[in-house]
């Protein structure tokens, strides 16, 4: 113990102690600077690398929604709602503009139903002017005023019918194999065998001296007919079918008392409008993914369903087109950065995550419902498939 306290008593000579005075000065400055040096490279560290990004929440809006009823009454197409049935159904909301921002100069709705052997249509649209010239079945209807009936039975975006009429009661129908978007084949030519259409006028046509009401058109396709664009053979009793309908509408001007697309200081014809029943949010009536949902009711009608009753995923599934429409568009142009999956969002409460997979023939969207367990699939053509 002695030895340990004269060896912590011990006093180093002078020339020692300046010694270590310097060495422990160099080495506090040297520490200071270590200190300093990491602190920054912590920082730069830290603020450069990558932060996780939140889930962002967003907002869908749903397409609407229609319930059509069952009838044992017999429908005459005359262009006329007089009857029974037809007095008794539900009318769908007024049309909208296509993109859902702007007000339609004039109402426009529709109601439907359905028997044994066919699916009924009837339209009213208000309009003090009735007008039309193109005569010709299968010409491109919308130069004129007209109304449409877009569907497609399975909802896979794919397969579906276009059908339009003017006032004179020409018709143009025809089957698009898939949108635009995936360069169909257009089947101008093909006709629906068996359908019956009429239109009333409430004034005169092609009279710009009168005022009128409105016209209406009436519609009937045989089962048989709209079969052909689904993989059923019997009417979807319960079932629901993606639809849609738009009005077309231009502004006029008559020469020599005879109505024509109205034209600019420079010749061109003026934009015509849209109406539609469910806004597509964008001119474009052809994205499937955003047309309405048609619910076929029961034969008893016991069964009460309610009118805005959508399938549980339709949100997922417009959000996974969302996704889809926005890689078609990067993958086909080379100045838009590649959108990164996997792609985490929520809706509503809901999480929400797509991935892509990719195959030898091309890439596929997935997500998965959290509410269902259902899974679906885009491909890259946009086709919808579901697996349970």
């Amino acid at each position: 113990m002695k030895t340990l306290y004269k060896f912590l008593s011990f006093k180093p000579p002078l020339s020692l102690r300046l010694f270590l005075k310097s060495t422990q000065s160099f080495y506090n400055k040297s520490m200071n600077l270590i200190g300093h040096c990491f602190c920054g490279l912590f920082l730069i560290f830290f603020s450069c690398a990558p932060t996780p990004k939140p889930k962002v929440n967003i907002e869908i809006q749903l397409p609407k929604s229609y319930v059509t009823r069952f009838t044992n009454d017999k429908i005459t197409v005359d262009g006329k709602d007089d009857e029974a049935a037809w007095i008794t159904t539900e009318w769908t909301d007024s049309f909208v503009d296509i993109e859902g921002v702007k007000t339609p100069k004039f109402e426009t709705q529709i109601k439907m139903l359905w028997d044994e052997t066919h699916l009924y249509f009837f339209s009213k649209m208000k309009d003090p002017h009735v007008w039309g010239n193109l005569k010709q079945r299968d010409t491109v209807i919308f130069y004129n005023n007209d109304f449409e009936i877009f569907i497609d039975p399975d909802g896979d975006t794919h397969n579906y019918m276009e059908i339009e009429i003017n006032a004179l009661n020409t018709v143009w129908d025809l089957f698009l194999t898939k949108p635009y978007r995936n360069h169909p084949k257009v089947l101008d030519q093909w006709d629906i065998k068996g359908l019956q259409s009429k239109v009333y006028v409430s004034g005169t046509i092609n009279d710009p001296l009168d005022i009128d009401q409105f016209w209406s058109v009436e519609i009937a396709i045989p089962w048989e007919s709209l079969l052909e664009a689904d993989k059923g053979n019997k009417p979807p009793e319960g079932q629901t079918w993606r639809m849609n309908f738009s009005r077309v509408f231009w502004d006029f001007e008559i020469v020599n008392h005879t109505y024509h697309r109205k034209k600019d200081a420079q010749g061109k014809h003026l934009s015509e409008y849209n109406w539609v029943w469910s806004p597509q949010g964008v001119i474009n009536m052809h994205e499937p993914e955003k047309w309405g949902f048609v619910h076929f009711a029961p034969k008893s009608g016991a069964e009460k369903i309610h009118e805005t009753a959508y399938p549980d995923d339709a949100a997922l599934v417009l959000w996974m087109y969302h996704h889809y429409r926005a890689t078609l568009v990067s993958s086909r142009n080379s100045n838009k950065s590649k959108i990164k999956f996997p792609i985490r969002e929520s809706h509503q409460g809901s999480g929400f995550v797509l991935e892509q997979i990719i195959t030898p023939v091309g890439t596929i969207l997935k997500s998965k419902s959290l509410k269902t367990g259902t899974t679906y699939y885009i491909n890259q053509e946009g086709k919808l498939t579901v697996r349970p």
